[in-house]
This record gives C-alpha cells, sequence and structure tokens, in this order.
C-alpha cells in the first residue's frame, strides 16, 4: 500500500512549501480521518495504528466518550485562564489525578499543555522546595524539546543539534539496559561517581526517571533501580521526579508504570495519553513540596484548558468501566508472544523488551559485537507501511522499533498486525 498521487502527494508537496524542514514526518502520509486503532488516508487508504499519536491514543482515536465530553464542554466553556477564573473541570482533574497517583497520601496537581512544560514545571517545583540548582538526569531519556527539555535529554540527535547553549546544572548518568552490559549495579555505581565527581547530593534539587525509557529504547527501569533510587533521594533529601508521559495511562499493564516497583514518587509528569488526543499535561505530587512555589510561580494561558479537561476526565471513566487496564496486559501478552517468535526466526531482531503494551524490537547487524543497524529498522518501518501497519523507530541509535497500539485494539487487529509484520521483516530481512 503506498500513497496515491492524487490527494495524499498534493498535500505533502504543501508541507514541503510551507512547514519548517526540522518538524518531521515519520511516514510520508497525510490522514484525513481515524477511528479506534486506524487510520486513512487522504485517498482512502486504510492503516492500523501501533504509533497511537506517540503513545498519546490509549484510548484510541475519537472515542465516543472523549467526543461526546468535549462537545458537551463546548456549549459551555471552552477556555477562561485558571489564572483567571476556576473552573469545575480543572479541579476535577486535579482531584482525580490526585487519587491515582496519590492512592491515599495528600497530593496536589497543578496543569499545563505539554509534557515537556510538565517536566520544566516539575523541575522549578523541585528547586523551589529544596532551594537547590542541581537535576541528575539519565542518559538515553527524553524529556522534551525546551532548552530546559533538551538539556535533561539523554540523546545527542536529532535533539540537541546547534541548539546549545544548553541549561546549567544538569547531569546525566548511565540508564540500566541489560542488553547492553549496563545492569542495576553499574548504573547505581555511575550515579554515585556523579555524586563524587560532579555534584555534592545536598547540592541536587531533583533526580528525573523515566521508568520505562520511551525514545530512548523502550528500556524498562528494574525494580531494584527504581527502589534505589527511591532510598538514595530520600537519604539526601532529593526529590525523585518520576516522568510518566508515555509511560502513564495504562501502557505498561499498571495506571502508571512506577506501580511495578512499588515505589512512591514525590513528583510525577503526566501527559500524553491524559486526555485522549487534547493537549493537557500536568504535574502530580506530595502536597508540600507542590505547594513550595508562592501564588504566580506556576501557570500558562492554555495549561487546564476547559476541553482538554473533560476530554481527561472522559478518558479517567474509560479506564475506570471499561477494563482498559486488563485489555492492555492481554494485548501486551500476545504482542510479546508474536514478537518472540519473530525474533526466533530473525537473528537481526536482537532483543524484544518491553512492559505491557509498551514493546519494542532492537535490529542489529549479524556480528558478535550485536551493533545497531538503524538502516534495517528503517527499511522494515517502510517495509510495514506497504502492508498498512505503521509503526516508528527510537533507541539512542534509532534501531529500536517501537509499537504502541491503543489499548482498545481489537485480537483480530492485532494479528493482522503482527501478520503484516512477519512480512514486511520476511521482506527485509530474507
Amino acid at each position: 500500500m503506498t500513497a496515491s498521487t492524487t490527494h495524499t502527494a498534493a498535500l505533502l508537496e504543501q508541507k514541503s512549501q510551507h512547514t519548517a524542514r526540522g518538524v518531521l514526518t515519520a511516514h510520508p502520509l497525510a490522514i484525513a480521518r481515524a477511528q479506534g486503532a486506524e487510520l486513512w488516508d487522504a485517498d482512502g487508504n486504510r492503516y492500523l495504528d501501533f504509533v497511537g499519536g506517540i503513545g498519546v491514543l490509549n484510548v484510541g482515536h475519537n472515542h465516543p466518550k472523549v467526543t461526546a465530553a468535549v462537545q458537551a464542554q463546548l456549549a459551555n466553556i471552552s477556555h477562561a485562564c485558571f489564572q483567571v477564573v476556576a473552573y469545575e473541570p480543572y479541579i476535577e482533574v486535579c482531584r482525580r489525578l490526585n487519587q491515582l497517583v496519590g492512592k491515599g497520601e495528600a497530593y496536589k496537581s497543578a496543569l499545563f499543555t505539554s509534557g515537556a512544560e510538565a517536566v520544566e514545571n516539575a523541575v522549578k517545583i523541585a528547586r523551589g522546595y529544596t532551594n537547590r540548582p542541581a537535576v541528575i538526569s539519565f542518559r538515553g531519556g527524553f524529556h522534551g524539546r525546551t532548552l530546559l527539555g533538551c538539556s535533561l535529554t539523554g540523546m545527542s540527535q536529532p535533539y540537541k543539534q546547534n541548539f546549545g547553549p544548553f541549561a546549567p546544572e544538569v547531569f546525566h548518568t548511565p540508564y540500566p539496559n541489560e542488553y547492553r552490559g549496563m545492569t542495576t549495579e553499574k548504573a547505581l555505581a555511575a550515579l554515585q561517581e556523579v555524586f563524587q565527581t560532579d555534584v555534592a547530593p545536598d547540592r541536587v534539587a531533583a533526580i528525573i526517571v523515566e521508568p520505562v525509557q520511551g525514545d530512548g529504547g523502550f528500556l524498562p527501569a528494574p525494580a531494584p533501580f527504581l527502589q534505589a533510587l527511591r532510598k538514595i533521594t530520600e537519604e539526601h533529601g532529593i526529590v525523585l521526579i518520576v516522568d510518566e508521559i508515555q509511560a502513564g495511562f495504562g501502557r505498561t499493564g499498571t495506571m502508571f508504570g512506577f506501580e511495578h516497583a512499588g515505589i512512591q514518587p514525590d513528583l510525577v509528569t503526566v501527559a500524553k495519553s491524559l486526555a485522549g488526543g487534547l493537549p493537557l499535561s500536568g504535574v502530580v505530587g506530595k502536597a508540600a513540596i507542590m505547594d513550595a512555589p508562592a501564588p504566580g510561580g506556576l501557570g500558562g494561558t492554555y495549561g487546564g484548558n476547559a476541553l482538554a479537561c473533560a476530554a481527561a476526565l472522559a478518558v479517567m471513566d474509560i479506564f475506570e468501566q471499561d477494563n482498559l487496564l486488563q485489555q492492555g496486559q492481554r494485548l501486551g501478552h500476545g504482542l510479546k508472544e508474536g514478537l518472540q517468535s519473530l525474533q526466533s526466526r530473525f537473528a537481526q531482531i536482537g532483543d524484544v523488551r518491553g512492559t505491557g503494551f509498551m514493546l519494542a524490537m532492537e535490529i542489529i547487524k549479524a556480528d558478535d559485537a550485536r551493533s545497531a543497524d538503524a538502516d534495517t529498522a528503517q527499511k522494515i518501518i517502510d517495509a510495514c507501511r506497504e502492508q498498512g501497519l505503521l509503526v516508528i523507530k527510537c533507541g539512542v541509535q534509532r534501531n529500536v522499533i517501537r509499537f504502541l497500539a491503543p489499548l482498545v485494539t481489537s485480537d483480530d487487529q492485532l494479528n493482522e498486525a503482527l501478520a503484516m509484520l512477519e512480512r514486511a521483516c520476511s521482506k527485509v530481512l530474507g
């Protein structure tokens, strides 16, 4: 299946003419409509969407409950700015997030627009609470495209390019990756070396970590690693920020990825699937920490927009009423079995990993070093699109193919996608 020379080609030509080169589109497609786990391009060609807006659409495209909630809210308030007047949807989203994350403890929330905004504000809150300047993040981590987001992100390309100088007092340390020999023990030893050589722990405001690295390659943090981070941060008075922007809202089989380790973070950043496709993010954290900034220190004109809040409330209802966590666990099991079956056939699929329905396969060369093979990964992605399946890449060396299908994907759609993937792998890998 390829883009025709009609509407899609014309739109892509307009894209080339009118949009900045730096805004990359992973697939040469222009879509016209979407529903559930499916997309149709401008020429009517159907695709199974295993990208989901890069993890935004855990409840699927145009979920009827989300659509109805937004339509109803539009008739009342579309936007008022919460810094001017309060409105119920914002307050209710915060209340429910506090319950989901805090689990009975005193938590508070603040709402924003993008994941990068949530990260930036989490750092502001941590610095305001501790009166310390430094932040530690992890190599391979992704935390946004703003100046501080790029500074925290542990990948040079394509995110940092020539955009520096970057924000000061940000230090990077290795993240566990068993496949590449970085064990939990080695990663923790490296963190201690950062404390000894770069910044003393009593100068560190926060450590920010993804429970599963998203753009860094779908690497789950081992439970002992997150548990050790929790202990270290408590010992030194450091705020532990868990970035749940991609892993949150059922993607890993639990509502939040940190739950697999049995820890309780100080601050949690949420975005992506929070509002079913509408722009909404938040910082959810322990009340004493969240209240550190003085009035006026947090906010943003569009943060907690009423339409996005209505969508988020519908998303949380869907999780409560439609057993999406169990659905995601079951789908994840089926997808993992399918990927492992392909791995057993094709030596260039070096690793299959992930948690829940957040899974990926790493493509390598046929050598003893298991060298990253980004070119072959891209060929598989292109071959998948030709079959009618959309997937994208990740990983520091861009050789990992990730799968982020909506949790409402049907069993038939999953089986269809695996068949498409098998044909793509057979074509590329032989």
